[in-house]
């Protein structure tokens, strides 16, 4: 097992743009987990402000503030603890979903496939933001609605990726021998297919952080998460609430924007080099 785990982190370092990324994601997780060493209540606080409305950069203010006063620099670090965690939430949330659905639908045929199937197409059909934007609407507006409405409406696309490489799994001769010899359902499930869709299921996690962080900044932008709480998402709203686009105060919006692209950029560099990494046989192909 630790030979396999030194060779699979061999094999990433020879991937530059999977380095980069996984240097630049420990940066945005340390800068997350440090900002409250850096930024205090005060400097959230919209009556408390420690600056004036809509200041744009200076040596007292790196990035500008925002339309109440409060340093850009701040709610950015602050708001990166908020996107983070429902990103990572919200995707631990709909690969969860998607992988037991894949799983049950892979190897349970008949009826049992076909119906999870059905379902699972019924949800690719339909627009995943439209459909988290409409559920988060007539939930109760908070961080935790927004995680639930992410995680109820991305998982098809890892439920379709399991079920295929379940399928591919199941026709393998140990399987097959492992079920001619008796072994239960849950059995073959948790002991043989299970663990051979892990590195699958990692990539694709990864992968998809990527997009339920900018599916969170989504939603908050159109006013169904909390206000109350700082993220990159309600930095925006509030930017396009007081016209920083038509006034030109772009420091109001660029830091968040960029943030958004570059944790987004991240994640899909890190799920590409592991996704590579952990099936070799991607390797070299566009």
């Amino acid at each position: 097992m630790s030979g396999s785990l030194a060779r699979s982190l061999r094999e990433y370092r020879n991937h530059r743009a999977g380095v980069v990324g996984l240097a630049a994601l420990l940066l945005f997780v340390a800068l997350a987990v440090g900002a409250p060493l850096f930024v205090t209540a005060r400097d959230l606080s919209a009556v408390y402000a420690p600056g004036a409305p809509r200041q744009p950069p200076s040596s007292h203010f790196l990035l500008g503030t925002d339309a109440y006063g409060r340093s850009m620099l701040a709610v950015t670090l602050w708001g990166a603890r908020i996107s983070l965690a429902v990103g990572l939430l919200a995707t631990m949330m709909s690969v969860g979903i998607g992988s037991l659905t894949g799983i049950v639908a892979g190897h349970f045929r008949g009826w049992v496939s076909t119906l999870l199937m059905r379902v699972t197409d019924w949800f690719l059909v339909l627009p995943t933001l439209v459909l988290a934007a409409a559920l988060a609407s007539v939930m109760h507006r908070g961080i935790v609605t927004v995680i639930i409405a992410i995680g109820l409406t991305a998982w098809p696309g890892t439920a379709r990726l399991v079920r295929a490489q379940t399928l591919t799994l199941e026709a393998r001769p140990y399987v097959e021998r492992a079920k001619a010899l008796g072994a239960g359902d849950w059995h073959v499930m948790r002991r043989h297919v299970l663990p051979n869709l892990t590195p699958l299921i990692l990539a694709q996690t990864t992968l998809s952080v990527s997009a339920a962080i900018l599916m969170e900044a989504t939603l908050a932008f159109l006013g169904l998460s909390d206000p109350t709480k700082v993220s990159w998402g309600t930095t925006l709203q509030l930017a396009q609430q007081v016209g920083a686009v038509s006034a030109g105060d772009w420091w109001i919006l660029l830091p968040p924007g960029l943030a958004i692209v570059a944790v987004a950029l991240a994640f899909t560099l890190c799920g590409r080099a592991l996704e590579a990494t952990l099936n070799p046989r991607l390797e070299g192909k566009g």
